[in-house]
């Protein structure tokens, strides 16, 4: 196997290696999201609402935790989308590095 192939095995590798970070970052951001749906349908039955900042526990209006949470729904939301369109060009640029590199090794054969 030549420099080149080694080289693009490499860095199909670390391609790889950057789907997996983006895969996990993608299920934190899928946890946040159930999290946030959960807190905004109990919101409604709650008597007091409270919010955590820092290392305290305030008392806040149902509204103002109400907007906060789809604002940071909207912020996660997003953020998904973006991860999921870098995972998506990601495998793309894996898959042809991936038949690039097979279609060398199977010319030496």
């Amino acid at each position: 196997m030549n420099k080149e192939t080694e080289q693009e095995i490499s860095e199909l590798q670390t391609i790889e290696q950057n789907l997996q970070r983006f895969l996990s970052q993608k299920q934190q951001f899928q946890t946040q999201i159930v999290e946030i749906d959960t807190a905004l349908k109990e919101l409604p039955e709650s008597g007091d609402t409270y919010k955590i900042i820092g290392n305290i526990m305030v008392a806040v209006k149902k509204t103002d935790l109400e907007e906060d949470l789809k604002s940071k729904k909207e912020i996660v939301e997003l953020r998904l989308k973006s991860i999921e369109k870098q995972e998506q060009k990601m495998r793309q640029d894996a898959d042809s590095l991936q038949k690039q590199i097979m279609d060398k090794i199977k010319k030496k054969k």
